[in-house]
């Protein structure tokens, strides 16, 4: 798969080939032996009085099967629209709760977290530090997040102080964008390492380090 670094060549081409079609192979497996076989067929034949009402979701799975005839594509319009819809409706307000109002909780923490006074928490250093870093740690956070926001508001001119407080939120989205990118880099190139090992150690037997 790597010489398509160099450039396009059959080596390369019959990789993708191999790669897609074992893929598809073993999920098809998968959905049939870990969703449908369970879930639906051994249900609906080994006690059909009860679980009857499988038989629709069994009757939309068909009709999605209508999308390879060009004649009665139309037919698997419906249950496409009932998956889209009842995803949506499953997913929306999960989003909503883990990224939308969750995060927002997180933002508004309290910068002081100690009901000690300062005389007192000089005395304890260990908690003098813990409250000091969550300290900064919240300033940090409300500093990022309204520049950020600032930044992303375009009803107003980006000069003078909107200007200079955008260019601060810019900085927290490179550095964002910066360690979310060396993130995906080393877990690529873990799964790289744990794959030359097992080829090479496990598979071929060689003996490495």
């Amino acid at each position: 798969m790597y010489s398509f670094l160099y450039k396009d060549n059959p080596v390369f081409k019959f990789g993708e080939h191999m790669y897609v079609g074992i893929s598809v192979g073993y999920y098809i497996c998968l959905t049939w032996f870990n969703i449908m076989r369970p879930n639906l067929f051994d249900k609906i034949i080994g006690d059909p009085g009860f679980y009857w009402y499988l038989v629709f979701p069994g009757i939309l799975g068909v009709m999605m099967l209508f999308r390879f005839s060009r004649s009665l594509s139309w037919v698997s319009r419906y249950p496409l629209a009932y998956y889209v819809a009842a995803g949506a409706g499953l997913a929306i307000p999960a989003i909503i709760q883990a990224y939308i109002l969750a995060q927002m909780h997180s933002t508004f923490n309290p910068l002081w977290v100690s009901d000690l006074t300062v005389v007192e928490l000089f005395t304890q250093k260990d908690v003098m530090k813990e409250v000091l870093v969550n300290f900064f740690t919240q300033i940090v956070i409300f500093v990022g997040v309204l520049s950020v926001l600032i930044y992303f508001f375009f009803s107003l001119e980006h000069r003078g102080a909107v200007g200079r407080i955008s260019q601060v939120g810019i900085w927290f989205l490179m550095i964002t964008f910066g360690a979310s990118f060396g993130y995906t880099v080393m877990a690529r190139i873990s799964l790289l390492i744990g794959r030359m090992q097992f080829i090479l150690g496990d598979w071929l037997g060689l003996k490495l380090g």
